[in-house]
């Protein structure tokens, strides 16, 4: 979490700079798809396209087994803007190295992804934003040569801090916790579900 807070100190300080230097741009070219937004104000509305790449660490329900590893995917959105305030709907899919061992047990996260909206407020192009929607993913457990996988769905929220870098790129650092639901597994016995923190950074490029 320390990491995560330096992180987005740094992502926003450099927003600022950028901000300041960048003052004098014409950011006009997506000032279509804005609403009440300031002439020369920096524009987040629009759809937009991006990838990530960060750390993912969790538990697993029923199992002493913590899984961890790096994940990167893809991520695509659409905002809206009023003024400062920027709502929109995000969607991404995961591929994810998180696994851990436990006694005769091995569970793995191979993927995720989600279906969120955003709400945030920005200060022209440095957006703090809260996110949350639908989580879904699949479990793995291994033992003794026998695999067994469950596709479930959940939830997620989180945080996010997203700098305006150039009138069609942006930067962000974001914190999602994500809770996918239980399912009984025949190789442990029980129900095992699965819960995990990722902390990623990512680029979009915005049409």
């Amino acid at each position: 979490m320390k990491r995560l807070v330096v992180g987005a100190a740094a992502l926003v300080a450099a927003g600022w700079t950028a901000s300041a230097e960048a003052a004098d741009l014409n950011y006009g070219q997506r000032a279509p798809y804005t609403v009440n937004q300031p002439l020369n104000a920096y524009s987040w509305a629009g759809p937009y396209l991006g990838a990530n790449l960060g750390y993912e660490w969790g538990s697993i329900d029923n199992n002493p087994a913590k899984p961890s590893g790096f994940v990167g995917g893809v991520q695509a959105g659409y905002n809206f803007q009023n003024g400062p305030w920027v709502f929109g709907v995000e969607g991404d899919i995961q591929a994810a190295g998180a696994d851990d061992t436990f006694a005769p047990w091995k569970f793995s996260n191979p993927w995720f992804g989600t279906l969120r909206g955003r709400a945030g407020y920005a200060f022209s192009n440095v957006l703090f934003y809260g996110t949350a929607g639908l989580a879904f993913g699949e479990l793995r457990a291994q033992t003794f040569g026998w695999t067994e996988s469950h596709t479930s769905a959940g939830w997620t929220a989180g945080i996010g801090a997203e700098v305006g870098l150039a009138p069609n790129w942006s930067a962000k650092l974001e914190y999602l916790y994500i809770d996918l639901s239980t399912s009984q597994f025949a190789i442990t016995g029980v129900s095992n579900g699965y819960s995990a923190s990722v902390v990623r950074a990512g680029v979009n490029y915005h049409f």
